[in-house]
């Protein structure tokens, strides 16, 4: 062994490319027979840059193609070549099989699943959802709604059907309680009846003149009182511009207080027909019959004419 040559078996010549290469070959290097994991696959290893694909040799098998040269094509795209096969397509190569998806998926040559169908289809379904979901809440906001509106009106109709409890109360007691006009009164002498002002509420338009005198009485007899206790009793009179007033009698006694017939209003003063006014006052009856007097006494203003009489139960100012 000499300096420099360390011999043909040192490691470094156990390289199995080492043929590729100039240091290679000057060392004797050979390329091995057969191909490296597919035996008889080729029947020569050739250095890097000297095999050519799918180009028919011009000069022999060793001869390479100028660099930048395209090989030329044998046949169209996708067409088996006749100077070139794939390993796996020799014998004793490595076998291979494509797995073929259902519905004619798997290679470039098959089709997917309708992927971009489906997505669509899944995006309809929930935009039906979506809607359906919509139209019930507010099918449902119409109904709370239309059930409120019909509940409040119902409300509405029945408070405003309903008479409120003074009026009711007035009515009641004019359709229970005994009423009187002026012609159906007991008048003492020099008392008498006339219709010559228009706009008393008696029948007839008639109403009791000659009270401005003093003794001048009127007597209502009520009947059918079914209850002892407190009653309002309501007097329509009239007056010519200038305030009345007389005695109450209740069952034979005076109330304390007279009975005001003011001028309400402040009609015109000797205008008759424009003033009909209304007066009322608390009494105390009996159960059954009751004599309820109205006089013109010592002390009083009797300018007034008389129109009707009326009851309520209870007592108006409380």
């Amino acid at each position: 062994m000499t300096p420099g040559n360390n011999g043909a078996s040192t490691p470094e010549d156990d390289d199995p490319f080492g043929y590729l290469y100039a240091d290679g070959q000057a060392n004797g290097a050979q390329p091995p027979s057969g191909g490296y994991g597919y035996p008889n696959s080729v029947n020569r290893v050739r250095a890097v840059g000297t095999r050519s694909y799918g180009q028919q040799p011009q000069a022999g098998a060793g001869q390479t193609a100028a660099y930048g040269q395209a090989p030329q094509q044998q046949g169209a795209y996708g067409q088996p070549n006749a100077h070139y096969a794939a390993p796996e397509t020799l014998p004793g190569g490595a076998q291979t099989a494509q797995q073929q998806l259902p519905g004619g998926g798997g290679g470039r040559g098959g089709r997917g699943p309708n992927t971009k169908g489906l997505l669509i289809g899944a995006v309809a379904v929930v935009a039906a959802v979506v809607v359906g979901i919509g139209i019930a809440m507010a099918s449902g906001d119409k109904d709370d709604k239309k059930s409120e509106d019909q509940a409040g009106s119902g409300q509405s109709q029945s408070q405003s059907s309903e008479p409120t409890p003074s009026a009711s109360k007035s009515a009641a007691s004019q359709a229970e309680l005994p009423k009187v006009d002026a012609k159906a009164l007991r008048l003492s002498p020099g008392m008498s009846t006339a219709s010559e002002f228009k706009g008393a509420k008696a029948d007839g338009g008639v109403y009791v003149t000659g009270f401005n005198q003093v003794g001048a009485k009127v007597t209502w007899t009520v009947d059918g009182i079914e209850k002892a206790g407190t009653y309002t009793l309501y007097v329509n009179y009239g007056v010519p511009g200038t305030d009345a007033d007389a005695t109450l009698v209740i069952n034979g006694d005076a109330v304390s207080r007279p009975l005001s017939m003011k001028n309400f209003g402040n009609s015109p003063k000797g205008d008759w027909e424009q003033g009909w006014k209304n007066t009322w006052a608390t009494v105390n009856l009996n159960k059954g019959t009751n004599t309820i007097e109205l006089a013109c006494n010592e002390g009083n203003k009797c300018d007034a004419v008389l129109d009707q009489f009326y009851l309520e139960k209870g007592n108006r100012s409380s």
